[in-house]
């Protein structure tokens, strides 16, 4: 796989447990496929780990940046690999890697993105990139997080939501606080009721930790969705 050195253009707090990571990539001419991720470590670190790309090829190519979202661990930092993580360290990129991308174009009318957590960094790409390509098609999604101030990229959402472009279904898991006035509880089968309007003609594309897209695959598929319309991407968690 291609490796480039490139530096740490910006790092911003995007939600209280995670961090939007923009990686400079102007000088290096970095392509890749809405969806895909690359391995990222400190320079001269010999550990590289994984994260989805959270930015579309095109605005890559507008702004010079790739974009990652990041986890914060339980000491508030990054991770070992990538040492003190501040504006300016250089950081070994690898890849990009991955095949949870969009298949070539097919006739079908509605596309069901489906996050959990930090998930939605490769749809909030391939999100993009539609609206910017097909923007024939009637796009949704479904994004679980575990508390109402949780959802990265969320005023970026309701814009797309609010322009008409984008349906957007939000739920919380622990979050009891009256703040909070949508809908609560794990991705379930009255979520997907409430979102997936014609089964048979809707690409799903899931991200998130194991369990949720286990269980979105198999309530998509007893809801009508043809197995080879749902594609997906997980981790342990």
């Amino acid at each position: 796989m291609p490796l480039v050195t490139v530096p740490l253009a910006q790092i911003s707090a995007i939600t209280p447990r995670s961090r939007l990571v923009r990686i400079g990539v102007q000088d290096v001419g970095f392509e890749f496929q809405p969806g895909q991720a690359v391995f990222v470590g400190e320079h001269g670190q010999p550990e590289k780990r994984p994260y989805s790309i959270a930015c579309s090829p095109e605005q890559t190519a507008e702004t010079g940046l790739l974009d990652l979202l990041i986890a914060i661990e339980r000491g508030g930092g990054l991770g070992a690999h990538l040492g003190s993580a501040v504006t300016g360290t250089l950081v070994d990129v690898e890849g990009p890697v991955g095949s949870f991308t969009l298949p070539p174009p097919k006739p079908h009318s509605r596309v069901l993105l489906v996050a959990g957590g930090t998930g939605i960094a490769p749809l909030r790409s391939m999100l993009d990139h539609m609206l910017r390509r097909q923007s024939v098609l009637k796009i949704s999604l479904l994004y679980s997080a575990r508390r109402g101030d949780e959802f990265a990229f969320i005023d970026e959402l309701r814009e797309h939501a609010g322009a008409g472009r984008l349906e957007l279904h939000q739920t919380v898991t622990r979050d009891s606080s009256a703040a909070w006035s949508g809908r609560r509880g794990r991705i379930g089968r009255s979520h997907f009721e409430a979102v997936l309007h014609e089964p048979a003609d809707t690409l799903c594309l899931v991200c998130g930790p194991d369990p949720l897209v286990a269980e979105s695959v198999s309530t998509l598929k007893a809801l009508g969705v043809p197995e080879p319309r749902i594609r997906t991407e997980h981790w342990a968690g």
